[in-house]
């Protein structure tokens, strides 16, 4: 069927595109009487406006791009629902797109949705990404665009994100705090900026406590899974049988960390103690429960959709706006994994 056009419904009442345009806007200077036939035919043969049109004649889309690396990720989908509530709040609609980890396809969705004139991004990167030219093309278009969570340190734009280093620290801390002198740490891939930052705030708690760092005690992630959590905790035990305490950096992975101790009688914590990050709703339900660096997904989201929608409107009324960075806090939930 196709699409029924202003010209179509002003021919069949034989009035002007102009008049046609007016009523189904409600102008006060077009009578009831024809407004009313303007709407009921337009219902009818079912007219819906052309938004490519409107968007020319607006400059606005009122859509935006949101790119995560996973949906199913307890962390990214709170958000996600934080995005989509304040967007709707806003009068704006969201096409999510998950990068699945890999730089190409986020390169792909990029490009869509610059094509779809979208009226700002908000972007999680992958592992993959960091200063790269698709992300250089979204600035140098000076497309309104805020990173969170994973992000480049590199780009000129605006950014939400907690401190990673000051997370990791802390998290290491308490471990020392409860009489572990051995700690290994289960860290992500080595490119992503989080991943960086909270393997220094494990090295700089050893060092604050004037225990020795061990590169043999820090195992890399590739896809940051329960698997590779599983795996680890076996090579750990069976290369250094004596460490008493790990830092992991997803609440997965740590998940499992602790279902191997438990397959294999390994007392958590009174022989290893474990804590995790991110504070997923699986910590609380595993058992024993889990130790975590609890992550603000939900305030994370608000805070993105809301900086980028200042961009967003700076850009509508071609007004400055200079990126700025939010830092939120972060706090450890104590739970049996560390409790001795």
């Amino acid at each position: 069927m196709k699409d029924i056009t202003l010209k179509e419904i002003a021919t069949t009442l034989g009035i002007s595109i102009t008049t046609v345009s007016k009523a189904l806007k409600n102008y006060p200077d077009v009578s009831a009487k024809t407004k009313q036939a303007v709407i009921d035919l337009a219902q009818n043969l079912h007219y819906t406006p052309n938004s490519f049109a409107v968007n020319l004649r607006t400059k606005e889309s009122k859509t935006i791009g949101l790119i995560i690396p996973e949906v199913m990720h307890h962390f990214f989908s709170n958000v996600i629902n934080a995005i989509i509530d304040e967007a709707e709040k806003n009068g704006y609609l969201v096409i999510i797109l998950q990068s699945n980890e890999s730089i190409d396809l986020e390169r792909k969705q990029v490009d869509l949705l610059i094509n779809k004139r979208v009226d700002g991004i908000l972007m999680s990167l992958s592992n993959e990404s960091n200063y790269d030219d698709h992300i250089q093309q979204i600035i140098n278009r000076k497309i309104p665009f805020v990173m969170f969570d994973k992000i480049s340190k590199l780009a000129s734009c605006s950014k939400v994100i907690i401190n990673d280093q000051k997370a990791g620290f802390n998290a290491v801390q308490h471990l020392i705090n409860i009489g572990c002198k051995k700690i290994a740490h289960i860290r992500g891939p080595l490119n992503p900026q989080n991943s960086i930052d909270r393997f220094i705030g494990y090295k700089k708690a050893l060092e604050k406590n004037n225990i020795p760092y061990d590169s043999n005690l820090v195992y890399t992630c590739d896809k940051v899974s329960f698997q590779e959590g599983y795996d680890f905790t076996a090579q750990i035990i069976k290369e250094h049988p004596d460490v008493d305490g790990i830092f992991i950096i997803t609440d997965l992975a740590a998940s499992g960390v602790i279902s191997y101790c438990n397959e294999n009688q390994i007392k958590i914590p009174q022989q290893i103690a474990v804590i995790g990050f991110s504070n997923w709703f699986m910590s609380q339900v595993i058992s024993p429960k889990l130790s975590s660096v609890d992550q603000p997904s939900h305030e994370m989201g608000v805070a993105s959709f809301n900086l980028l929608l200042e961009e967003m409107n700076a850009h509508r009324d071609e007004l400055p706006f200079t990126p700025r960075t939010i830092e939120l806090e972060t706090n450890i939930i104590i739970r049996e994994s560390t409790t001795r």
